[in-house]
């Protein structure tokens, strides 16, 4: 018998099990409906097989953009929804936005930072966006 592998993170798999149940789909009413809205054409991207792999927390391929597009139309997602949670599962990415929400910022291996280091670099950020917008305007 063999151990299946499993994902370490599990934020898209999550999203598509949850938003799944309250859309009421199947693993195969989902992939029907995986189509990219940019090339309909192509037909639905994801086979029924790999949603499965996907909702069970199993090791897939990183989806393409393309797949991302069309699991957000198949769910009925706004697009950065899905690919938030793509990023975060398959890459490790995190989106930290600051107070006032004006502020986003994506970070590799958060899990190594404490509060104020997330503040630091949300800080940072803003400093950079500043500085740029006194150049852009002739100031800098």
């Amino acid at each position: 018998m063999t151990v299946e592998e499993t994902m370490e993170r599990t934020e898209l798999s999550d999203l598509v099990r949850t938003r799944m149940t309250e859309n009421g789909q199947s693993i195969r009413t989902l992939a029907d409906a995986t189509v990219d809205p940019e090339d309909p054409n192509a037909g639905p991207l994801w086979k029924r097989g790999t949603i499965e792999n996907l909702i069970k927390g199993r090791v897939i391929k990183a989806p393409t953009e393309a797949q991302l597009r069309a699991l957000a139309a198949g769910l009925d997602l706004p697009r950065p929804v899905v690919q938030q949670a793509a990023a975060a599962q398959f890459f490790g990415m995190t989106e930290q936005w600051n107070d006032d929400h004006d502020t986003r910022v994506l970070i590799a291996r958060i899990e190594e930072l404490d509060k104020e280091g997330v503040e630091e670099l949300g800080e940072l950020a803003q400093i950079v966006f500043r500085r740029r917008s006194r150049q852009s305007s002739g100031q800098g």
